[in-house]
């Protein structure tokens, strides 16, 4: 649920401290090129040449948005995924500083709440997405919810695109 996201003691310190700077549909082939990347907990990906494809069209047609974190002028961190209605849909995130994949979800959260939406779905509830407040839902609330949420409108650009928010 968007309102019970968790932030730690020591997240909350790495978000006022401002240490990245948050940029909103950036270069969207270097994030999903980041998260399909070869990682040490993972060889293989399930981003291929045709969800690559894919996933592009649809950032063309504007159902696809990225969240990315920079240090440095560096891009370090980040996600993406679908908006449909009020619910958005994130598939996939990386990082390759610390704090920088939460502190990129905690500016999605955030921005989703300001701009109406009504759900985030995780796809899988990992323990690392539970210690932010991730909770699995039941089938048929989850149908519930995704129904209100697809039949409303969330605005992404509530905060324009360039905007800095912390």
């Amino acid at each position: 649920p968007l309102d019970r996201m968790v932030i730690s003691k020591s997240l909350a310190k790495v978000i006022r401290a401002d240490k990245f700077e948050i940029r909103v549909d950036d270069d969207f082939d270097a994030v999903i090129d980041a998260c399909a990347a070869a990682a040490p907990d993972r060889r293989n990906t399930w981003i291929n040449k045709r969800i690559r494809k894919l996933y592009r069209d649809l950032f063309d047609f504007g159902f696809v948005h990225t969240v990315e974190a920079f240090l440095d002028g560096e891009r370090v961190g980040g996600l993406y995924g679908v908006k449909l209605g009020a619910a958005f849909f994130g598939e996939s995130m990386f990082h390759r500083a610390t704090d920088a994949s939460k502190v990129s979800l905690m500016h999605l959260a955030a921005r989703l709440r300001a701009g109406g939406f009504r759900l985030l779905d995780t796809q899988f509830v990992t323990p690392h997405l539970m210690t932010l407040g991730a909770v699995e839902v039941p089938r048929d609330a989850y149908h519930l919810m995704l129904d209100e949420a697809i039949g409303r409108s969330g605005d992404f650009f509530v905060w324009p695109k360039g905007e800095h928010v912390a």
